[in-house]
């Protein structure tokens, strides 16, 4: 067996023996169900009713508001417009309405666009500041159209709603959303490998530490090449998170299952829905159904099944590259903070790209770049894989990833090699450039 080999097997069974692997292996599915049977709960809570006064000496708003008291709102209007308006802005200092919704009296429409006013002691809700706009501005417009003696069931009947019908050049027909799909498919493997990096990576560089704080590594790279020990951890910790995430799969699974058959719980999107309700919604969106899921298979899934492997590996071993030499460099994790954001920063800009970019532009050239670049491609390429991207370019950003590594772990054993055994110094850039050169 060759000494790679034993150093990932020490790694694995280090790291999978551990208590803490242990607990967080088994507790974590756990807790992840908690917090989200924690916060159903909570969204399923019926929010408090506000009450919101109506003080409207023009006479023309409190009826559209009071209206809405009818429907299912968080808000309940009270018409108290022959109540001293001195005395409601009292009472909304002293909390016993939300808000106090204002309108003076005027001769002209035109005034009212600007002289009603919202009192209250909190800043109100966007949402609601927007809805009560939205309902003064539908009044005065209404109003101003019958003062014009203009017909305002005309003017509603004519104006047109335009539904765009999509299809491909082809002439297949296209569906909407089909880009935020993609997207989600491609960002949640994205998403997946920035944490695996960011978990996993600092567990290499923990284990970096503690070896060096603890001398254990001078009896270490007595007999290995630290080239060899850094490579070895590497792998080893992956090999243990793999193992973790398919535990987590497989309680997770599990946990749905039982639910499902021992509680009664319906699992899924359709938890809530009756079953005529589920039926009718079969009969009716049926066919589209059939589209959506017609046009996922049409996706390249094996690209993409096949580029998140790829790029999970090139990317997991080119950060855990720099996460094992800063490890190699420092003496406790406080010390590594200012290396550790230049490493953290471009998976934070891939995914912005990805997000904000590649949504709208896949094939643009902000994308095509940031696909190419080793840093960010892992992220970028996974999310412009599902729009279709040609061979030659996946081809390119492998190659330029898998170079990269193998120029990082270069310069990063050199790093380690220096670094393993500098002890009781805080090293800067400086010093680790010169630590290149040795």
């Amino acid at each position: 067996m060759s000494i790679i080999s034993l150093i990932i097997k020490r790694e694995f069974i280090a790291k999978v023996r551990n208590k803490s692997f242990i607990v967080m292996t088994f507790l974590s599915p756990l807790l992840f169900v908690a917090i989200t049977g924690f916060i159903t709960y909570l969204s399923s809570m019926k929010p408090e009713t506000k009450l919101v006064a109506i003080h409207d000496e023009s006479g023309l708003f409190v009826n559209e508001f009071i209206a809405l008291n009818n429907k299912n709102s968080d808000y309940k209007y009270l018409d108290l417009s022959k109540i001293d308006i001195q005395f409601l802005k009292d009472s909304i200092v002293k909390e016993n309405f939300e808000a106090l919704l204002y309108v003076p009296k005027t001769t002209n429409n035109k005034d009212l666009e600007t002289k009603i006013q919202l009192v209250s002691n909190e800043s109100p809700s966007i949402g609601f500041i927007e809805k009560t706009q939205g309902i003064i501005a539908d009044k005065l417009t209404k109003n101003n159209l019958e003062l014009a003696h203009l017909d305002t069931l005309a003017i509603k009947k004519a104006k047109a709603e335009v539904v765009l019908n999509l299809s491909k050049a082809s002439g297949e027909e296209s569906l909407r959303g089909l880009n935020e799909i993609k997207i989600g498919i491609g960002g949640a493997f994205g998403y997946l490998v920035m944490m695996f990096i960011i978990i996993y990576g600092n567990m290499v560089m923990r284990s970096v530490i503690e070896e060096k704080t603890n001398r254990i590594v001078e009896i270490i790279i007595s007999s290995v090449k630290p080239f060899q020990l850094m490579m070895g951890k590497i792998i080893g910790t992956s090999l243990a998170g793999l193992l973790q995430f398919l535990i987590w799969t497989i309680i997770g699974l599990t946990l749905m299952f039982a639910a499902s058959a021992f509680f009664g719980v319906n699992v899924g999107p359709t938890a809530r829905v009756s079953p005529e309700l589920m039926q009718a919604a079969q009969q009716e969106f049926s066919g589209t159904a059939q589209m959506y899921i017609k046009e996922i298979w049409s996706l390249p899934i094996a690209s993409i099944l096949i580029g998140f492997i790829v790029y999970f590996i090139g990317g997991y071993f080119l950060y855990s590259s720099f996460y094992a030499a800063i490890g190699a460099a420092v003496d406790n994790q406080t010390d590594s903070q200012q290396f550790l954001l230049p490493i953290i920063m471009p998976l934070i800009l891939s995914v912005y790209i990805g997000f904000f970019t590649v949504i709208n532009d896949p094939h643009g050239t902000i994308a095509v770049v940031f696909s190419m670049i080793p840093l960010t491609s892992p992220i970028v390429m996974l999310m412009r894989i599902p729009f279709g991207v040609p061979w030659w370019q996946i081809a390119i950003s492998v190659s330029l990833l898998f170079a990269s590594f193998l120029g990082v772990v270069w310069f990063a054993a050199k790093i380690y090699r220096v670094g393993i055994l500098m002890y009781g110094k805080k090293p800067s850039w400086g010093e680790l450039y010169k630590w290149l050169k040795y």
